[in-house]
């Protein structure tokens, strides 16, 4: 590669050959985001302009609470000199058990009812969530590959990433957990639905807090002070309120978007947990209580899910 291009076209040429050494997955990352696309043009305008300014109001104030739960716990920090690994890989297991179970009841269950609304079949209503899932992982695959980020797990990842600071990588890798959330938010109020979105506001904001602590952790592991950590973490939240409102874009405006874009926002959430999450959680030998720690946030989502529903 060569040493005198600029940053742009150095991260170019990367791309290009992150595409070429992966096909598939570039071509899978070009149809998820051409669908979005798609979704957002048909449907952006009428949830902007036309439609219920109340929707847009809820979806805002939905993914403002995520990011300020995710600033509580990244300010948390600040106080604690250190935490047991096995504590913080039971509070990314709660987290992760909430987000399964958020994705499964407050955005698949209420996708499948619309789309039989819609269809009036329950294969049709399954097969257009399925395209909706299939949808998130592959752009929550395709950003995992083409975006420069570091897990303190498995270390940077992405192309031409040995060229970025490592606190920008940390950044880039919560961004990345950060979309399908404000993404499921903003979706689940596309109806105006309160039994969907306040439920699933709720949990996602519940594990923020301790997903904004263990963010702002590991971000002290590469040399930054405790309020500079806390800060850049809690301002990773800010992509809650931003997935928030194209979530909202992309599902609201014609009837068969809203279970697209709630399987959609399920997939990439279900792809967050299993591929980061998870093995996150597992690396120190720490299974049983992460697991634990995982059982109990999916009993939590699931009774608030219930008596907020």
């Amino acid at each position: 590669m060569d040493t005198n291009q600029s940053p742009a076209a150095t991260l170019r040429s990367a791309w290009v050959a992150q595409a070429q050494a992966n096909p598939w997955v570039a071509a899978g990352l070009a149809a998820a985001l051409l669908a979005v696309i798609v979704l957002l043009l048909a449907s952006g305008f009428s949830a902007l302009h036309n439609g219920d300014q109340g929707n847009l109001r809820y979806a805002m104030l939905g993914g403002s609470a995520g990011f300020a739960a995710t600033a509580v716990g990244a300010l948390l920090a600040i106080g604690l000199r250190d935490i047991s690994g096995r504590t913080q890989d039971s509070m990314l297991g709660f987290a992760a058990g909430m987000m399964l179970a958020a994705a499964s009841f407050s955005l698949i269950l209420p996708g499948l009812a619309a789309g039989k609304d819609i269809f009036g079949s329950g294969p049709a209503a399954a097969l257009t969530v399925v395209v909706g899932l299939g949808l998130g992982v592959l752009l929550m695959l395709g950003l995992d590959y083409f975006t420069p980020h570091e897990h303190e797990s498995t270390g940077p990842c992405g192309p031409d990433c040995v060229r970025l600071n490592r606190v920008w990588l940390f950044v880039l890798a919560i961004a990345l957990h950060n979309i399908p959330e404000g993404m499921a938010i903003g979706v689940s109020f596309a109806n105006g639905d309160m039994s969907v979105g306040v439920p699933l506001t709720t949990a996602i904001s519940i594990q923020d807090i301790p997903e904004g602590l263990a963010v702002a952790l590991a971000l002290r592991t590469t040399g930054l002070s405790a309020l500079a950590s806390a800060l850049i973490a809690a301002a990773s939240g800010l992509m809650e309120p931003l997935g928030a409102l194209v979530g909202l874009g992309m599902s609201t405006g014609f009837a068969i978007a809203y279970p697209v874009s709630m399987g959609l926002a399920a997939g990439a959430m279900i792809f967050v947990v299993s591929h980061e999450v998870i093995p996150e959680t597992h690396r120190n030998g720490h299974q049983t209580p992460a697991t634990i720690g995982l059982m109990a946030g999916f009993a939590v989502m699931m009774f608030l899910d219930t008596a907020l529903g």
